[in-house]
């Protein structure tokens, strides 16, 4: 596969010259038995451009085209057979249509709500969820509930609701919220801090507890990211409703990390607790390399997964100092330029490299390095730094030529950090596959670069991760979103890869690229106006304000436009500080909120 921009085509000789992102240019052969679609979103009907081919391959723009290339004559020429445009004939690339994401995070959480509980035909049921699901949707033959797939696809939930208001959503978050803490929360031994077990086994006599990770990498152990995930269903929940309950859920796990995972002496947060001692560092622990450990997803991913939301939600000054740390952290230890393009990711508890942890060894995830530069942006625009966005362009600038495929779209997964003597590249560590969660960052990462800084190639960037997302990774077959693809876009459907659900997989990473990604496109980029919806409880946001802000954006950008509170106008909110003063009320609010670039 080919993908580029198109510089000529000839109708007499059938050869559209394509030049890639990489710069390189290929003659590519329109066969007769050639034909030509334009990405469709899920719940879409196919959209066939075969015989408008001449309008479609005009200069400038992008397509995908598969093909056969027969090593013959001078050079190689690909013949088409297949032809994919992320652009319709006006060239505007369809995933920045307003409602793309919308469209496409209503059908992913009606997919899952479809598949965990047969919703809205039958009651939302928790005892009915599972974490594997077959690439249809069916449950596998296991009776697990893993609790941060619950949580990942409650955010789903919320996040949907908030796009959309459609009340399905809402409820599938709010009663995951409330099964959660019901099944799944603990006291640790401090008699103040709340920890969350690994998961639930649904048997004839109701669920039992699993307190410790049942996954290889943290096995016997309770891990830091397991207690990070656990917040990030019921935090976006939160940020609709203002559940007192939610947010004294959160505290107590934020005890957890200061009271147990955090290094008052060599800053970050340690990676796994041992479930008897609720200790991070003894024998037990480092019989499986887990002792005194720091990691990325301990330290960094306490941003994405809750923080940013937390903060978003309630405004409090110390959820802010809390990301302040985390991202300090992140800029003063993992860059290491000197040698590797990549960040590192493990380290021992005085922050030296750890490259013989598992399997990540000298390696590097390509999603972590976008990761971190997208969300160094969001950090920027609460408390701004120019070291952070030094750091989100050295990464951004950095990460196309050693972990996006400048042929064929998309970016990869896991790579050698370091090359080795008379290597080009760096090597691929067991496949040249994509993942859908890595696209998403590579996705994000770009969009907010652009925004807030303006730069074209960013938007290019963005643009072409988002093509390639869009025309192979939604499943208009089954619903949602394939796990993997080939380096060619195909699907790659073995293993657990197949799964729909999975340890790794429930509705969340698919699910907060629509979300900010519609936040992006529509405030920052194409400026458009973006609607969401709240549902106050009468007991939520104990200031009765609710704070609206879709994202961590720079101060000024957008504005409220138009309030309605159960469908009436309402006119008591501050539009440039983003915030609704909330009525007494004894029932839910319906709140909905226009919001516009400013």
């Amino acid at each position: 596969m080919v993908a580029g921009y198109v510089e000529s085509f000839d109708k007499q000789t059938g050869i559209i010259k394509v030049k890639t992102s990489g710069e390189q240019q290929y003659d590519v052969l329109l066969t007769p038995a050639a034909y030509a679609k334009i990405s469709q979103n899920l719940g879409e009907d196919y959209r066939d451009c075969t015989g408008d081919l001449a309008n479609m391959l005009t200069p400038g723009a992008f397509v995908y085209t598969y093909g056969i290339s027969y090593p013959e004559g001078q050079g190689a020429k690909l013949e088409a057979k297949a032809l994919v445009f992320p652009q319709d004939a006006s060239k505007q690339f369809r995933h920045e249509e307003p409602e793309w994401w919308i469209n496409q995070i209503r059908s992913i959480a009606s997919t899952y709500a479809r598949w965990q509980f047969n919703a809205p035909e039958e009651p939302v049921d928790y005892l009915k969820y599972r974490t594997s699901l077959h690439i249809n949707g069916q449950k596998k033959d296991d009776n697990m509930q893993e609790i941060d797939t619950i949580s990942r696809m409650v955010y789903g939930m919320a996040s949907a609701y908030m796009l959309t208001g459609e009340d399905l959503f809402l409820e599938c978050a709010e009663k995951g919220t409330d099964y959660l803490r019901d099944q799944a929360k603990n006291t640790a031994p401090d008699g103040k801090s709340a920890y969350w077990c690994h998961g639930l086994r649904v048997t004839n006599n109701g669920v039992e507890q699993v307190v410790a990770s049942e996954f290889s990498d943290d096995y016997g152990a309770i891990p830091a990211y397991e207690q990070i995930y656990a917040l990030a269903g019921p935090i976006q929940t939160f940020r609709i409703t203002g559940d007192p309950r939610i947010l004294e859920d959160t505290e107590k796990t934020i005890s957890l990390f200061d009271e147990y995972l955090k290094d008052n002496d060599q800053e970050g947060y340690y990676s796994h607790l041992d479930p008897a001692t609720f200790e991070a560092k003894n024998e037990e622990l480092a019989s499986r390399n887990n002792s005194g450990k720091k990691n990325w997803n301990s330290v960094g991913d306490h941003a994405p997964a809750y923080l940013v939301n937390l903060w978003l939600a309630t405004g409090d000054s110390k959820y802010a100092d809390f990301l302040e740390y985390t991202f300090d952290t992140i800029e003063k230890y993992f860059p290491d330029y000197d040698e590797s393009p990549f960040v590192q990711e493990k380290f021992f508890e005085d922050w030296s490299k750890d490259q013989t942890w598992g399997w990540q060894q000298n390696r590097a995830v390509v999603g972590h390095n976008l990761k971190i530069a997208w969300n160094l942006m969001r950090m920027n625009s609460l408390r701004q730094k120019e070291s952070y966005v030094a750091l989100a362009k050295k990464i951004a600038d950095l990460m196309p030529p050693v972990g996006s495929d400048r042929q064929r779209g998309g970016w990869y997964d896991v790579v050698e950090r370091v090359r080795q003597p008379g290597e080009e590249s760096h090597r691929f560590v067991w496949h040249d596959r994509k993942a859908w969660w890595q696209q998403e960052q590579a996705i994000l990462a770009y969009l907010i670069l652009h925004g807030i800084l303006g730069d074209e190639e960013y938007l290019k960037h963005a643009r072409e991760a988002a093509s390639f997302y869009n025309a192979f990774f939604l499943d208009n077959d089954d619903g949602a979103v394939y796990f993997n693809v080939l380096a060619n876009g195909l699907p790659y459907l073995l293993g657990t890869e197949r799964l729909k659900g999975s340890h790794s997989m429930s509705a969340y990473h698919s699910t907060e690229l629509c979300y900010l990604a519609a936040v992006y496109t529509n405030l920052l980029i194409t400026k458009k106006p973006l609607v969401l919806h709240f549902k106050p409880r009468p007991d939520g946001f104990a200031d009765r304000v609710l704070r609206v802000s879709p994202d961590i954006l720079p101060a000024g950008s957008v504005r409220i436009q138009a309030v309605e509170i159960d469908g009436k106008e309402h006119s008591d909110f501050d539009a440039d500080a983003l915030t609704v003063q909330l009525p007494e009320s004894d029932v839910d609010l319906r709140v909905k909120v226009t919001l516009v670039p400013a």
